[in-house]
């Protein structure tokens, strides 16, 4: 538990609309369901109520957001400072002329995909193949099934640490595999796209087709985070973490996924230590069989349990892991 720093914060901005919880379970609202919780988590009504709290807060106190939790692995002994949740106030989807689609960063990927295709608007059905929030998308170019999220932006806002709000170009994102040039300390609010003309009928039919490979081909039903590598140049990380003998590897409560081996699954009541140690292992293993290095593309946040180690130390490089924890 953290010290409880919400009534401070209150007094420090009266007129702050959004919610402030101390001490807030993340494993709750995270896909993996793994972790320690938020110093304070903070739900900020709207666009403006962000920037005021960003304007008014300590200058020294941490400040991370999330989106829906599908991309993210939380370690054990949680996240001091804040964490910024984004809400309702960020969740509308407007159809504007010409084809424009603009949406808050808390709308899932899933739900612009949907809206776009009953307005009649093409170039988004890739979405549906993305589990995550539209600020996400932002953040790391999300693509799917031979699109990306560059494809069909020509614009985004966000909010700078300091509370300024920033209207952003395609050009200005500066995008590239899985990435995005804007300060991680920057915070997406909203995105404008632009689709091109399409038949609902026909949209909606190539959503299914992505709904039905992602059934077939990934563990979408567990507790999972999502593609847990980024491929490097010129190979799948999936075939990497094959050939590397790691197919449904296991550390503790976290399992490296046999249908899926760039996916790693919670299916016994993990720790984020499990989840991350398995993950630094499957590392170890392909750069030692392959020479190739794997780089995350699961966010981690937050520290370890008091006195664990993180990130490269926890690689486990003998045979124990495969006797000991299957």
């Amino acid at each position: 538990m953290f010290d409880d720093i919400t009534s401070e914060l209150r007094a420090l901005m009266p007129e702050l609309r959004g919610r402030l919880i101390a001490n807030a379970s993340l494993a709750d609202i995270t896909w993996f369901r793994v972790g320690g919780p938020a110093q304070v988590l903070f739900t900020p009504a709207d666009e403006a109520d962000l920037a005021y709290f960003l304007k008014r807060k300590p200058r020294d106190l941490p400040v991370f957001v999330m989106g829906l939790g599908s991309n993210l692995l939380v370690r054990d002994g949680g996240v001091a400072g804040v964490v910024i949740r984004l809400g309702r106030g960020f969740g509308e989807i407007k159809i504007e002329e010409g084809g424009r689609l603009r949406a808050g960063t808390a709308v899932p990927d899933v739900k612009v995909a949907r809206a776009a295709a009953e307005a009649g608007i093409s170039g988004l059905a890739f979405y549906r193949g993305i589990p995550g929030s539209i600020g996400g998308a932002l953040r790391m170019n999300a693509g799917a099934h031979g699109r990306e999220t560059k494809d069909c932006l020509i614009g985004a806002r966000a909010v700078d640490p300091e509370g300024n709000v920033h209207v952003l170009s395609l050009a200005d994102m500066g995008f590239t595999y899985r990435h995005s040039a804007i300060p991680e300390t920057w915070i997406f609010t909203e995105a404008t796209y632009q689709g091109a003309p399409g038949d609902p009928a026909e949209i909606l039919k190539e959503m299914d087709a992505v709904a039905e490979y992602r059934e077939q081909n990934q563990p979408i039903k567990e507790r999972t985070g999502g593609s847990t590598f980024k491929n490097p140049p010129g190979h799948s990380a999936w075939k990497l973490v094959d050939d590397a003998g790691c197919r449904g590897l296991r550390v503790g409560g976290a399992k490296v996924s046999e249908m899926h081996c760039n996916f790693l699954i919670n299916d016994r009541q993990a720790s984020g230590e499990d989840v991350e140690r398995l993950g630094e292992t499957v590392r170890a293993r392909v750069k030692a069989k392959s020479g190739v290095t794997l780089n995350w593309e699961i966010i981690r946040l937050g520290s370890p349990r008091p006195g664990a180690a993180v990130g490269e130390a926890l690689a486990i490089l003998d045979n124990t892991v495969d006797q000991a924890q299957s």
